[in-house]
């Protein structure tokens, strides 16, 4: 059953929760529209006992950091915080007569349950309100989260129990929330937000044009990679003014590459001007600024698909992180053609019909009686894609099917720019504003230089046809384009600065012809350079006749001194390089008649 509650503006502030729902009732999805208005802080006020699953650390250490919560008996449980501390916690708080009120990330929740067995309570009957914050996250990560939704099982076993997020999954396809209520907090004002959708084929180029038109105020980046957030920052040269918020795992690897204001929890005093977070700071967590910042959520689909903005699970609640609100909003993001475009039915019948398959493969190992023939089949299940679908044990998860359905449907709008302008435009959270620039090189570009399966030829090819796409473009841009391209291949870019595209196609791109072909142009330049020129002039003087061995001793202490490269042997003859002459001899001995100069000098 679905039913609203109606939500308002009273005196310029927007309603709390607890003003029109003092508690959330068991057994239901609470989709409270909007973030911040207090679903998690009307809970932990609650006069009720509460344990409270949030998706992640930050979110737990914010909350129990937070001033408003100094007087709450907060217990926050996640890696580090053991099964002794949580009894010692729960003896402690009724022997206070205190409400008990735990935080925990869904990885923890097996030490809360143990040590409420410790002190014999259960849960589940006791009189303990179990609350799924954010519960959007089970089924976004559950496919890298390996046991994110391992208190799921627990979770339908209590009594008391609800889940709650500002942008929950349309549906579920676990059958136990088919008793679920549904409650819905409406709105009775406009709370969309400005959004400029970005879309480029060129996202740092990009982002580096976005940066000269911001103000002054504090810019968050969201973008969910190290390794982008790392490139960017030096490529953009921000990487003294920056904060990076990630993962432990992360920080560690940031630090290795000695940057070191990288932090696994957020707090105000580690805010630089530009501060970059990973998808661990898209939910539930408050960033209460003075000021109203500007963000920029950041998506690119080629180096990193996981770095792409759901609108509605992703950029929403992105939003609401910032308590006190923000001042612009952007999106940058490229796309991906090679997407294939596929509705939410045609992703079912793909899992549908992999199940099938699994299940015959099954049937077949059961009636097979030789124990060789049912460990071919074992292993043949193995590497089928159905087990994405399950759990350790071997059963079905539902909400790994959620989460491959919820995936795939956002890899779609990122085929081209209509669909996610189509995405931010059907969630509802957004007044969307479009901006698309082409640039002469993008991000797809780029992808097919650094394929390391293609053969050296092809990537060759792409690195000379990318040099001559730049010709004639001396933007900041194109410099440091061709920087990054001989940063990659130094010897093909060398190659076509000295040689052009034409002749390295003649030499069909093969290295010692190529290599070859570099030291006699450059031989030949520098031979008929003026220093050179000048030097053989002062040497040598028209209308004279000069023995072959004279030449060639004379050019080469000429070649040597200029420090000219060597191609081959220098001989008597190369001096017709610089002289119209005529071969004469005399006294028996060969030698050239020097008629007139071939170059004219200063």
């Amino acid at each position: 059953m679905k039913k609203k509650i109606k939500i308002s503006v009273n005196n310029g502030k927007v309603q709390h929760l607890s003003e029109v729902l003092p508690l959330i009732p068991t057994n239901t999805i609470l989709c409270k529209t909007l973030t911040g208005i207090g679903a998690t802080y009307g809970e932990i006020r609650s006069a009720r006992n509460s344990i409270i699953i949030e998706p992640n650390r930050p979110v737990i250490y914010g909350k129990c950091l937070d001033p408003k919560h100094r007087d709450d008996n907060l217990l926050g449980v996640y890696e580090g915080v053991y099964t002794k501390d949580v009894v010692n916690y729960i003896l402690q708080s009724q022997n206070m007569n205190k409400k008990i009120k735990i935080l925990t990330t869904p990885e923890s929740f097996y030490k809360v349950q143990k040590a409420f067995e410790q002190v014999g309570i259960d849960i589940r009957t006791d009189g303990y309100f179990l609350l799924l914050d954010e519960c959007q996250k089970i089924v976004k990560d559950c496919g890298y989260r390996k046991n994110i939704s391992l208190p799921m099982d627990f979770f339908f076993e209590c009594q008391d129990k609800a889940m709650v997020s500002a942008t929950p999954p349309s549906e579920f396809a676990d059958s136990r929330f088919e008793n679920f209520d549904i409650l819905i907090i409406h709105p009775d004002f406009n709370y969309q937000k400005t959004i400029t959708v970005c879309t480029t084929n060129n996202v740092l180029e990009r982002t580096r044009q976005l940066l000269l038109q911001l103000d002054e105020r504090p810019v968050f980046f969201f973008v969910n990679s190290t390794d982008i957030i790392l490139a960017m920052m030096e490529q953009l040269g921000l990487r003294e003014q920056s904060a990076v918020f990630c993962s432990a795992d992360s920080v560690d690897k940031l630090k290795s590459q000695k940057f070191s204001n990288a932090h696994e929890n957020w707090e105000k005093k580690y805010m630089a001007k530009y501060n970059w977070m990973t998808s661990r700071f898209y939910n539930a967590m408050d960033i209460e600024l003075n000021e109203n910042p500007n963000v920029v959520m950041i998506t690119d689909c080629y180096i990193a698909d996981y770095t792409m903005i759901d609108p509605y699970m992703d950029a929403v609640q992105i939003i609401g992180r910032f308590r006190n609100g923000t001042s612009n909003i952007y999106h940058i993001s490229n796309f991906d053609e090679r997407i294939p475009v596929r509705d939410k039915r045609d992703i079912i019948t793909w899992y549908q019909c992999n199940k099938e398959i699994y299940k015959q493969i099954e049937t077949l190992k059961k009636i097979q009686t030789d124990p060789n023939c049912r460990a071919a089949y074992n292993d043949t299940m193995g590497v089928l894609l159905y087990n994405r679908f399950l759990d350790d044990y071997g059963k079905e998860d539902a909400f790994k099917i959620d989460n491959y359905i919820h995936e795939e449907l956002v890899r779609v709008m990122y085929h081209d720019y209509t669909r996610l302008y189509q995405g931010y435009n059907e969630c509802g959270y957004f007044e969307v504003t479009t901006s698309n620039i082409t640039y002469r090189y993008g991000d797809y570009d780029r992808l097919k230089i650094t394929n390391n399966t293609l053969p050296i030829k092809d990537i060759r090819k792409r690195i000379v046809d990318q040099l001559e796409a730049l010709k004639g473009d001396e933007t900041e841009m194109a410099m440091q384009y061709r920087d990054e391209l001989r940063h990659i291949d130094s010897f093909i870019v060398k190659a076509w600065e000295v040689l052009g595209k034409q002749t390295i196609e003649e030499l069909n791109y093969n290295s010692k012809s190529i290599r070859e072909k570099i030291i006699l142009t450059l031989h030949e330049k520098k031979a008929k350079s003026s220093d050179v020129i000048k030097m053989v002039y002062n040497s040598f003087t028209s209308r004279h006749w000069y023995a072959s061995s004279f030449i060639k001793q004379e050019l080469k202490r000429i070649h040597n001194l200029l420090g000219v490269p060597k191609s081959k042997a220098i001989t008597a003859k190369d001096i017709c390089q610089y002289f119209e002459v005529t071969e004469k001899r005399k006294a028996k001995e060969r030698g050239y008649y020097l008629i007139s100069p071939k170059f004219t000098t200063e």
